[in-house]
């Protein structure tokens, strides 16, 4: 772990892998924390310099405040890379953090991104994903003050949800000592809230994705777990008709929803052949 400060705010850093070698940074999704990258942090660190951020309001993040949209907390990851003075960077994003990488690339120059296992707010298809009924807990989780309601002190119970169904079947990836670190992590109102914040800024987001046309040149590499819902084919065609140019895309085998976790070697594997 490294400190950084982001407007006076304290923000810690996991590291890994020699700090002059090129730097691949890592963003978590919902429900996580910068811990989900902990298998895969060894695998970058051979050749890279590797790290994991906190998303606002969470973790070594917690102190940070945001509107919730991806832009911001782009603008977020932004600053912390300039404090720590990383400069040509790849960017990485799993779940909510994929959206904040996308953000970032409309916003911020990248050397490359890679997004992992989520549709984007705005691109296609995520008109398709809105009308899934198995996705209900998009808008659950943007109802004000509803869902800290009734998930605060069950904070554990309702994550378990999601680990079980999302994973790949059979899955024992993500066990009890990740489960309890996650329902720790969210177990204050304040990470509550800014976990559901991210959801519940989705129209924002979606609302300046979709005003976005130009042309992307930054190289973006695209996956999703093997045994996650929805046609891949589908989403490349998004990232093309949005704009971005120089797209590569593929499937991690044997994973569901959780990728850097169930399969971490072949998580990897598939980023470092790309880059």
């Amino acid at each position: 772990m490294i400190e950084c400060r982001v407007d006076g705010v304290p923000v810690q850093v996991r590291v890994a892998g020699d700090p002059r070698s090129p730097p691949v940074v890592f963003l978590h999704g919902w429900p996580e924390s910068a811990r989900s990258w902990a298998r895969l942090l060894p695998l970058a660190a051979t050749e890279h310099y590797a790290v994991a951020i906190d998303l606002p309001g969470v973790g070594g993040s917690a102190g940070v405040l945001t509107d919730g949209s991806k832009d911001e907390l782009a603008d977020f990851v932004h600053a912390v890379l300039g404090e720590l003075g990383l400069r040509s960077v790849t960017l990485v994003g799993h779940d909510i953090g994929g959206m904040v990488v996308y953000s970032y690339l409309r916003r911020h120059p990248l050397r490359a991104a890679v997004i992992l296992n989520v549709a984007i707010p705005g691109v296609e298809p995520w008109s398709e994903v809105l009308r899934n009924p198995a996705i209900w807990h998009f808008a659950f989780h943007g109802v004000p003050e509803l869902p800290e309601r009734l998930v605060r002190g069950r904070e554990r119970a309702y994550l378990d949800y999601f680990f079980d169904v999302l994973s790949a079947p059979g899955s024992e990836a993500i066990g009890e000592a990740e489960r309890d670190a996650y329902a720790e992590t969210y177990a204050t109102s304040s990470a509550l809230s800014a976990g559901f914040g991210w959801y519940r800024a989705f129209e924002l987001d979606a609302r300046r994705n979709a005003e976005r046309t130009d042309p992307v040149d930054t190289p973006l590499l695209y996956l999703r777990g093997e045994h996650e819902r929805g046609r891949l084919p589908r989403f490349a065609e998004g990232f093309r008709a949005a704009g971005v140019r120089a797209l590569d895309h593929g499937l991690v085998p044997g994973a569901g929803h959780f990728a850097p976790e169930e399969a971490p070697d072949e998580t990897w594997q598939r980023i470092t052949k790309y880059l």
